[in-house]
């Protein structure tokens, strides 16, 4: 297949990519800080749970593979094991392959772009395995950190074209291939680690050592059936995975007791809410609606903790079909604190570099977690027996 104009003309007319939407996303919540919020806050550790160095996505939507693959170097701190820096781009390029081959069968009904689901990271490992991010970092020559701008254009630019053709030709998939190879290098076939040669089969099976079997993704809507299995029908589920159905209090008491037993989680949620603050790295749910605050409260937002609303299993649901909850994106849980009131919030490992007042972290409340959590990534045995039994598993 050769480049056409009609795939670089629809390339140019996909002008707000998956990419861009991360970028504004991060520069608007740069504007919800308040000063001197640091001094405001007194937080006392309660867990903090084994995890490896913030890292920085970049200009990329491929925060599901960084928390996701974050998820997973923690579970290897919890085996016991010497954690690696997992390759985010490694699964991110072959979670591209698999999500194109559907767009595709879909006849082009499907959404595309750089996003996906924390349960990617486990498709990838099941299908295609892993490898150490030094063997593989997705960087051209000279470049520091990804910038996907003009590579995912260009890549929704021939699956459409694809997608819209008569007979698909059984070589697009090499095309879409070869595209991505230009931008991010091809896959090493074997590489060397620690001394010892490894295909990226053997790296994940015996290094990183994981059992994608052993790991549930956990949800709450007030519509489905509890603690049965339901498909989440946000535009990232490419894969139409299903997630088991828990009650809307059950998303933080499963989160505790996975804390308490030593296990991370990871975790998607809403992060386009004026009461998250990625400068001053605090999350909550005001008591008082923002559009109803004066400007001095507006101002003192994040200046210490402040009073929060209780949110129904109602509230969740409307929140979620209206827009106003809307998943975008991942982040990694790794442990608990509590402020000087005695309110408890969640240690958020963040993957937008160290540019906030926690150098890379974040402190959720349990309110915000209940309301904005879209799902939730563990290993079974983080759940309670009662909560297995309920689940089937």
């Amino acid at each position: 297949m050769n480049w056409s104009k009609s795939i670089l003309f629809a390339a140019a007319l996909f002008a707000v990519t998956q990419t861009q939407a991360q970028d504004n996303l991060i520069n608007a919540l740069k504007g919800n800080a308040s000063d001197n919020s640091k001094e405001g806050f007194k937080f006392t550790e309660v867990i903090n749970l084994g995890n490896t160095s913030i890292k920085d996505q970049g200009s990329s939507g491929t925060c599901w593979s960084y928390s996701g693959n974050s998820f997973l170097e923690s579970e290897m701190i919890r085996m016991g094991k010497q954690p690696v820096e997992i390759s985010q781009i490694f699964t991110a390029r072959n979670t591209y392959i698999e999500k194109a081959k559907n767009f595709v069968r879909l006849h082009g009904e499907q959404a595309q772009g750089d996003g996906g689901q924390l349960h990617d990271v486990l498709t990838i490992f099941r299908k295609y395995g892993a490898v150490p991010r030094e063997a593989y970092t997705g960087l051209p020559d000279g470049q520091t950190r990804n910038n996907f701008g003009e590579m995912g254009p260009l890549l929704q630019g021939i699956t459409e074209n694809v997608a819209k053709s008569k007979k698909p030709s059984k070589d697009w998939l090499k095309a879409f291939t070869a595209a991505m190879d230009s931008y991010l290098g091809e896959v090493p076939e074997s590489f060397q680690y620690n001394g010892k040669t490894y295909t990226p089969r053997t790296f994940a099976d015996q290094v990183i050592g994981i059992n994608p079997d052993d790991y549930v993704g956990i949800s709450s809507f007030d519509e489905h059936a509890y603690y049965k299995p339901f498909v989440l029908l946000i535009p990232d589920n490419w894969s139409f995975e299903s997630f088991y159905n828990v009650k809307i209090n059950d998303l933080t008491d499963i989160i505790d007791n996975a804390l308490e037993n030593g296990y991370t989680v990871a975790w998607a949620t809403d992060v386009s809410e004026k009461s998250f603050s990625w400068k001053n790295g605090v999350a909550f749910v005001p008591e008082k609606p923002i559009e109803q605050m004066s400007k001095e409260e507006v101002d003192n937002l994040f200046n210490g903790p402040k009073p929060e609303a209780s949110i129904t299993a109602a509230q969740r649901q409307e929140a979620f079909d209206n827009y106003t909850t809307t998943d975008d994106h991942g982040m990694h849980i790794v442990g608990l604190v509590k402020d000087q009131t005695g309110k408890e919030y969640y240690i958020v490992k963040n993957s937008w570099g160290i540019s906030n007042d926690y150098k890379g972290y974040m402190y959720a409340t349990k309110e915000f977690v209940r309301y904005k959590t879209i799902s939730l990534l563990l290993h079974k045995k983080a759940l309670t027996k009662n909560m297995q039994k309920q689940l089937g598993i």
